[in-house]
């Protein structure tokens, strides 16, 4: 495997904190949530900091290589032209599930997937189908997680580790992440650490959180804590990163502050390895680190070792029969936590409700931020959130956010809501601005739910 081009210190750049950004003494580059722009409309900020030299790499948060399903073509292209109108040396992605297909459902959140075999053999395919779409080499992250998965066969060490040998992809490795699962799943970071091929890294990820009631919430919006660039002082033990990336996607602070966060992780990574003993440079892992991923392996190829692998073995193809006892698996667990469904058989009951409230609170944060006027109109956040966490208990999420603001809408007033015919008119104007049509009466409700459950 190549070594990766030298990053250097970033941010995630959001519209929020764009100017500061801009103005952050010292940064070297920037990674942006790729759903979040248009490559033939790029913010004025990105276009001005690649005028002037600084990386910037797409994330995207909707592939969903995880999933049962093989990747949307569309969404590949998408992400594609985004790398291709920043200049982008990677894109990256997670390796996480987000929607089924069977029923039709969204989470709009990364969720984990099973560390199973079949789970495994589903997510190289789909990476594989995915390096072939995309114009630039590929990393995949480590997500954060509230629950584990009952039957799990393999550690997340290993789990990656395979992931690696048998598709190329690089890693893009969350130190945040890594104390999360701590917390929440009882997983040792440095064991983690110690299991993966490091000479696979592409970047790393710092964030920050919160502990609430013995789980660790990856929320960030709160400053780094010490613990999480402890993790970051682990890691650079072991290897010295081609780029190390502060994240903060709300409550953003003062500028000065973040100034002072990426000050402590550059820090981290410019004190060296700990004096606890030798560093893992890229491409001079111990064997621990997996075989394999040297420098004689060529990415995208299997190396010898692995399942179903040998010299000259090309991949493994996936059965359907794997596919379908992963989407069963992945239906059932989504449907507990957006449709009340009863929680599959192993899974921590009390954990999989703590996911399912923090879904649908995220859901009614999204779409307030993308329809700011929903709680204006219903009387201020309060009214608003009571009205859509109603809303969201019967209403799952089967497409975007955009779609799920409107559905909202027009599931108040079919109901006649808000009582205030002042308000109620207020919303029929924003919501027929959208539509461009007139909000359908109670009467079609009926007929649509109806035929769905006749099909």
């Amino acid at each position: 495997m190549k070594p990766m081009a030298h990053l250097g210190v970033g941010i995630g750049w959001r519209p929020e904190i764009a100017d500061a950004v801009e103005r952050l003494s010292g940064l070297d580059w920037v990674e942006v949530v790729a759903e979040n722009v248009c490559p033939g409309h790029l913010p004025q900020s990105l276009l001005r900091l690649r005028e002037r030299g600084t990386r910037i790499v797409p994330h995207g948060v909707s592939l969903g290589l995880g999933g049962a399903d093989r990747p949307d073509p569309g969404k590949l292209a998408a992400l594609g032209e985004r790398a291709v109108a920043l200049g982008a040396p990677l894109v990256t992605e997670h390796i996480a599930f987000v929607r089924t297909s069977s029923p039709v459902l969204e989470a709009g959140h990364l969720l984990p997937v099973p560390r199973t075999r079949d789970a495994l053999d589903v997510l190289c395919e789909n990476v594989r189908i995915a390096q072939d779409a995309l114009p630039v080499p590929l990393a995949l992250e480590n997500i954060a997680a509230l629950f584990s998965w009952p039957g799990e066969e393999l550690t997340e060490g290993q789990f990656l580790t395979e992931l690696v040998e048998r598709t190329g992809v690089r890693l893009l490795i969350d130190v945040a992440n890594l104390h999360t699962n701590r917390v929440n799943r009882g997983e040792d970071p440095a064991a983690v650490l110690d299991a993966i091929p490091l000479e696979a890294l592409a970047y790393v990820h710092v964030a920050g959180g919160i502990e609430r009631n013995g789980v660790w919430h990856d929320t960030h919006a709160h400053p780094v804590p010490p613990v999480v660039l402890d993790l970051l002082a682990e890691l650079r033990s072991r290897v010295e990163p081609a780029g190390v990336l502060l994240e903060r996607d709300d409550d953003f602070p003062p500028e000065a502050e973040l100034a002072g966060e990426l000050a402590a992780i550059r820090a981290v990574v410019t004190a060296g390895p700990a004096a606890a003993g030798e560093p893992v440079t890229a491409g001079s892992g111990p064997a621990g680190n997996g075989p394999g991923t040297g420098p004689g392996t060529e990415p995208g190829t299997e190396a010898s070792g692995g399942p179903g692998t040998g010299p000259g073995a090309g991949p493994r193809p996936v059965e359907e029969s794997a596919r379908t006892r992963v989407a069963l698996g992945q239906a059932a667990l989504l449907s507990a936590l957006v449709a009340g469904t009863p929680v599959p058989e192993g899974f921590d009951r009390r954990r999989i409700r703590v996911q399912a409230r923090a879904l649908a609170a995220k859901r009614a944060d999204v779409v307030a931020k993308l329809a700011p006027e929903l709680p204006v109109i219903l009387g201020g956040p309060d009214p608003y959130r009571e009205a859509f966490l109603s809303y969201a208990k019967g209403r799952p999420m089967t497409s975007g956010y955009r779609r799920d603001a409107m559905d909202f809408a027009e599931d108040l007033l079919i109901r006649d809501l808000p009582a205030d015919p002042a308000a109620r008119r207020r919303l029929t104007t924003w919501w027929r601005d959208r539509a461009g049509a007139r909000p359908p009466r109670r009467i079609v409700r009926w007929a649509r739910t109806l035929a769905g459950r006749a099909a």
